[in-house]
């Protein structure tokens, strides 16, 4: 599978914008997350993400096409947080995510933990990230009477 990430710049705003409205947009609908949900975010939020020293937006390619993104926050100490990823809906199940999240490893070689976060009732997403490694912290997060957050650390050997 040809997959690739490329750095986005503020010209990719758009792009991803569109891709993370069409990529949480179900979730939208089932967690009613107004508050949380990148598909009620703006273009704005997107575009001072891109602008962030301390950010690094990728776009997720399949040969020649975007298929998602991945932003990933530098954090003191090679600690990094992968805020969000997301892959188009007909894109999924396609193992996009897991060769993205090696190709990020492999940029960030340095990195002595990673962490995220995702829905717990999300059990596809959980699953995910348990089997890249990701162990749940403990943490959780009550956003509403239908969603909780969940949060993961991934430690590496130094």
């Amino acid at each position: 599978m040809d997959i690739c990430l490329t750095k986005a710049t503020l010209d990719d705003a758009e792009t991803i914008y569109i891709m993370q409205i069409k990529s949480f947009m179900d979730l939208l609908s089932k967690y009613e997350d107004f508050e949380t949900s990148p598909a009620n975010e703006s273009i704005e939020k997107t575009i001072m993400r891109i602008n962030q020293a301390f950010t690094d937006y990728y776009i997720i390619k399949r040969g020649n096409t975007p298929v998602g993104s991945i932003r990933i926050v530098k954090k003191d100490n090679k600690l990094y947080r992968v805020s969000p990823i997301f892959i188009l809906p007909e894109h999924q199940g396609f193992g996009i995510a897991q060769k993205s999240f090696k190709i990020i490893e492999e940029i960030y070689y340095d990195a002595k933990v990673w962490e995220l976060d995702t829905i717990l009732q999300e059990s596809r997403n959980c699953y995910l990230y348990e089997k890249l490694g990701y162990v749940k912290t403990g943490r959780t997060k009550v956003i509403n009477s239908k969603m909780t957050l969940v949060f993961y650390e991934k430690h590496l050997q130094s």
